[in-house]
């Protein structure tokens, strides 16, 4: 969930989607030595080596591919500890006629499978001949966290460590963990010089389960156009943490947001169409795709808040839920209780803000510390709402 940034960094997002030209010509002119400049495009550079027919490359420019084709490559990304690489999954359908270039990713975090089924949904749909511009999509993006389905990335650096990746960006191709260098050259050489607009799909985490929602700033006019062809029930109009990709791409002046497709582990059918719909709705909005569109949020009732209150657990043992994902609930009132091995309730939860469920942790056990709800609502609220940074 969130942490609200002051108006200081909204004016500056602000600043940095109408200004794109000149903010990617500063960063890479005032990069210091030693640290990696901004990179519009490095063009197509190939390997030399395929895998299962496909071939890798190292770096990626859509206009180098031949129009009206749907093209298969892998890229190829950081080191291992045994000097082999880690490779992730590109797909790129180019239309026949130029226009708008989009990207989609999924798979930021390892166990995230209804955002990875939403992309791979989407590109599916889309005809090449048929087709103004170009949509890229990677939809394992960080390859060992997927391996194991997990959420973090396991980092072998300094002993074992499992690093967020969504914390990472835009990375650092000379950084000092794997995680950070694979997120620079993804960043560098295949994400940033193909995107006028990017959307980057996550879903709820391991234990903990989510309602259908968008995230992004409705302060940047791109975005907000975006976030409201979704027909989902709920928008969460914050620029959220430093580091998560679709800040990466808003700082560098492309409009981006995160949808967030329910629970992880799994894959929710009956959300993944919701985003599938509007993700095509939003290619329809930048003349990619032709087409009427379908249902967007005026088709349904759309809360949108600017802040989430997380309800952490105090004690451990057994969570008993009383409200649903989407219910409203007002300040004051008992959304879950808790019970240890004898049955008896040793906790009692209430929510502090007036708002939607937006979160629920779906292990049925908790030990002390462990959110148990999100609620989204709107400031001004409390003035002792607390964050927590998941």
């Amino acid at each position: 969930m969130s942490n609200d940034q002051g108006p200081d960094s909204l004016n500056r997002r602000r600043f940095m989607v109408t200004a794109i030209g000149a903010s990617a010509a500063l960063a890479a002119s005032s990069a210091p030595p030693g640290t990696q400049a901004a990179t519009v495009s490095r063009g197509t550079a190939f390997t030399g080596d395929t895998i299962d027919g496909k071939k890798i490359v190292s770096a990626l420019d859509v206009n180098d591919l031949e129009p009206g084709k749907k093209h298969l490559f892998y890229f190829q990304g950081v080191e291992m500890p045994t000097g082999q690489h880690w490779y992730v999954s590109v797909t790129v359908v180019k239309g026949a006629k130029p226009g708008k270039r989009g990207v989609l990713t999924s798979g930021v975090h390892g166990d995230e499978m209804s955002s990875v089924h939403t992309v791979q949904t989407v590109m599916s749909q889309l005809d090449p001949a048929q087709m103004s511009g170009t949509v890229m999509a990677v939809t394992d993006v960080s390859r060992p966290a997927l391996e194991s389905m997990q959420r973090r990335w396991p980092n072998q650096g300094r002993g074992i460590d499992l690093i967020d990746m969504n914390r990472e960006w835009p990375g650092n191709e000379n950084g000092a963990t794997t995680p950070s260098r694979h997120a620079g050259l993804l960043f560098n050489r295949l994400l940033r010089p193909n995107a006028d607009f990017a959307i980057d799909f996550h879903t709820g985490t391991t234990g903990f389960e989510v309602t259908a929602f968008n995230v992004g700033g409705m302060d940047v006019p791109e975005v907000k156009a975006m976030l409201e062809l979704y027909p989902v029930g709920q928008i969460f109009d914050n620029h959220v943490y430093p580091g998560v990709l679709h800040n990466a791409f808003m700082d560098v002046g492309i409009p981006s947001f995160t949808p967030e497709v329910g629970a992880g582990r799994v894959l929710d059918h009956e959300m993944i169409s919701l985003f599938v719909e509007g993700t095509m709705n939003v290619l329809r909005h930048h003349g990619i795709v032709a087409g009427p569109m379908g249902r967007t949020g005026k088709d349904v009732t759309v809360f949108v808040g600017n802040s989430a209150y997380p309800i952490l657990a105090t004690a451990g043992g057994l969570v008993e839920h009383l409200v649903k994902l989407n219910d409203k609930v007002s300040a004051g009132q008992k959304v879950a209780i808790q019970r240890n091995s004898f049955g008896e309730v040793v906790a009692e939860y209430a929510s502090g803000v007036a708002g939607e469920i937006t979160g629920q942790r779906s292990d049925a056990m908790s030990e002390p510390g462990n959110p148990l709800v999100f609620i989204l609502f709107n400031k001004p609220g409390p003035e002792d709402v607390p964050i927590y940074p998941e």
